[in-house]
């Protein structure tokens, strides 16, 4: 009979950082070990629940005994199973022997064995029905094995205090105390960190009416709400907070960042909002520092205006439901107090010390012991933001000055106690000391983008200074040997290059690749740590470039049609992208691109013969055609090309299609004349220029 399955484990207050994934690994463990032992009907679902103080599933459709299945085991190779004489060996007896009591028969004689092909030798087989298993003792095997691989981010070890195993030490995320395990209404004997499965659990600390009897496994969620105020399900509580949020910030609005939600979530069981104040005086603090306080400190959610300017109101999320909330409010308010009153404190006293002053200090910094320390970094940093707005045609003065104090803030109290607001603090310093406008922004932007789908810096100082930062990174991590292998990224390099791709793509930046992993290779010149790597970088760059376009939309034949070519400029990639999609949809594009492709190949296999292509050396009407229809072409594809016109370009490519087949028909290219053969690798390696200008079509052919 299939039935709903209930299994809980009652524990201690669990990680809450590591809650939902916890109980997501529960559930997913025991219902994988379920199916795969066919203790499923079809439809089974798996529902997880997880709370402060438990973890638990439900699954539908649950056999009482698994499925019988027919198994078919190898026994022996043929030869080693029989004699010269084909009698039974030794060997096959004891192994028969073994089977018999695995199976649960007398005996096995080798007349029930089957003999087929093993590879290239032959072997018997044995088929049988292996009966199906009570679910006890499946589920034994089962609940075990998924408590064993759980992601436990650290075990506590700790005794047992009561029952049969008192005294003994068991290992759990945290101590255990009650294991409920139901299969319809009947309890499972089952037994797990030390405790025997019952039906009783616990529901809130403080609003439950003592230990809750659970009647079936159908009913876990409702009686836990209903009895125990306990709202079981980490998703069902998790929505109830965030609308409850919202509706509690009215017109407002709430920050609510996903994680802060989760980690809220797996600490209250029977979740409820209050709105709370704090003194308006601590707005004179930058709102980032507040709202980071309430957050990371206290697990409130802050407010702020339409206009995204912090309010002097938050919410809380408590655990306690009752009709006098006023003692939970003033005491989160007087908690939060001194939390304000620091950030103020740290703020108000770090702006007594200019960041301009904080510079030298950087010299006690230790940024790599092959790298040198961070006041040596910053020099790095600083002439080779002067050098790309140089490049860029802006102003390298305020380039210098916005990355000599771009890692200043490091050494302010404020981003020593809230290290995320690096580059956000020495924003508000630099406006306070008097800096230009253009320096305090690339202060905080020179970090972004800071991961995938960032906004990226928004002036060209703020640009220059952040592709700094990050080639300094690249370059000199990689080039003292630290270069990402695997899935292992310790300095986020793979970022760091995805951050240079995207300024260089998005912003259309007029500049040379290989100049800039130069221009900072350069920067380490003297140190004998350091080995310019930009070899290997260049690669590196090129394959995250084909991921980002990938990521656009475009197919991978279009992008290595130009990521092949090793573009030095990037400025215009979207371009020759979009020219070469327009190219592949003309009926002449699959013709050409085979075309192309050949005329590689062929030109790989033979000396440089020169591009000089002699016209009274061409003899047959074929290539006459095509050396005039190449001519014919050249002034438009170069003009179309030299304006950027790409599109424009390779469709004029196409008018050469009819003459191009037609050389290849009738020409014979490598002639047994030498200056007849030379003189037609000198038009096909021509052609080849031209074909290729925008883009490698030959990499569109299939």
């Amino acid at each position: 009979m299939s039935r709903t399955l209930l299994i809980e484990i009652f524990t201690e207050e669990l990680p809450p950082k590591a809650l939902a994934k916890l109980g997501d690994a529960f559930a997913t463990g025991i219902f994988n070990g379920l199916k795969s032992r066919d203790f499923l009907d079809d439809g089974a679902i798996a529902t997880a629940f997880a709370t402060p103080r438990r973890l638990a599933v439900s699954i539908s459709n649950v056999r009482a005994v698994s499925l019988d299945k027919t198994m078919r085991e190898k026994v022996l190779p043929v030869s080693v199973a029989l004699d010269a004489d084909g009698r039974a060996t030794a060997p096959l007896v004891k192994k028969l022997s073994a089977m018999a009591s695995q199976c649960g028969k007398v005996m096995i004689t080798p007349t029930e064995l089957e003999r087929a092909p093993d590879g290239k030798a032959e072997s018997f087989f044995f088929s049988y029905t292996a009966k199906g298993v009570a679910l006890p003792v499946g589920l034994q095997v089962v609940l075990e094995d998924t408590v064993a691989k759980l992601p436990i981010p650290k075990v506590m070890s700790y005794q047992l205090q009561h029952g049969h195993a008192a005294g003994h030490t068991v290992r759990f995320v945290r101590p255990a105390h009650s294991l409920v395990a139901l299969h319809g209404d009947q309890v499972l004997p089952l037994t797990l960190l030390g405790l025997d499965a019952g039906r009783q659990t616990e529901g809130h600390r403080f609003l439950s009416q003592g230990r809750i009897k659970l009647g079936d496994a159908d009913g876990y969620a409702t009686t836990l709400a209903e009895q125990g105020k306990v709202i079981a399900g980490f998703s069902e509580r998790k929505e109830k907070i965030r609308a409850a949020l919202l509706a509690s910030a009215a017109d407002d609005q709430v920050l609510m960042p996903e994680a802060l939600l989760d980690e809220v979530t797996a600490l209250v069981e029977w979740p409820v909002v209050y709105a709370c104040k704090f003194e308006d005086e601590f707005l004179s603090v930058p709102q980032e520092c507040l709202i980071l306080t309430m957050q990371t400190n206290q697990k409130y959610f802050a407010l702020t205006d339409s206009a995204g300017k912090l309010r002097s109101r938050f919410l809380i999320v408590s655990n306690l439901q009752t009709n006098e909330p006023h003692y939970i409010i003033e005491g989160n308010e007087r908690v939060v107090r001194p939390r304000l009153s620091d950030a103020k404190f740290f703020f108000e006293q770090d702006q007594k010390k200019k960041l301009a002053d904080r510079v030298p200090l950087l010299a006690n910094v230790v940024y790599h012991n092959k790298l040198g320390n961070q006041l040596q970094r910053t020099d790095r940093v600083k002439a080779l933001a002067a050098a790309i707005a140089t490049l860029l045609g802006s102003d390298a003065v305020l380039a210098e000055r916005a990355a000599l104090l771009a890692k200043a803030d490091l050494l302010t109290d404020m981003v020593g106690e809230f290290p995320e607001l690096q580059g956000i603090m020495g924003n508000y310093y630099a406006r306070h000391d008097g800096e230009a406008e253009h320096v305090a922004l690339a202060i905080s932007e020179h970090y972004q983008p800071r991961f995938a789908g960032d906004a990226l810096p928004t002036t060209d100082t703020s640009v220059a200074v952040a592709l700094a930062d990050k080639l300094e990174t690249l370059i000199g991590i990689w080039g003292i040997g630290l270069q990402p292998t695997g899935d292992k990224d310790p300095f986020a390099l793979r970022r760091h290059a995805l951050g240079i791709l995207r300024m260089l793509l998005e912003k259309r930046l007029p500049i040379s690749l290989a100049q800039l992993l130069s221009s900072a290779a350069q920067q380490f010149t003297g140190n004998a740590n350091f080995k310019d790597p930009g070899s290997d970088v260049l690669p590196f760059l090129y394959e995250r470039l084909r991921g980002l376009l990938r990521e656009r939309g475009y197919s991978p034949n279009e992008i290595e049609a130009v990521v092949a070519q090793q573009p030095d400029r990037l400025d215009n990639i979207i371009e020759r992208l979009d020219a070469v999609q327009a190219f592949a949809a003309l009926p002449e594009a699959e013709a050409l691109a085979a075309a192309n492709k050949r005329i590689t190949n062929i030109l790989k296999k033979t000396e440089s013969v020169g591009n000089t292509v002699q016209q009274d050396l061409l003899r047959d009407s074929a290539e006459q055609q095509l050396f005039a229809a190449m001519n014919t072409l050249k002034p438009e594809v170069d003009g179309a090309f030299a304006k950027g016109d790409f599109s424009t370009a390779l469709k004029a490519l196409a008018r050469l299609r009819e003459n191009v087949d037609g050389f290849f028909n009738d020409v014979m290219v490598m002639a047994e004349d030498e200056q007849l053969r030379n003189n037609r690798l000198a038009l096909l390696a021509n052609l080849h220029v031209m074909l290729n200008q925008v883009a490698d079509i030959s990499k569109l052919a299939a």
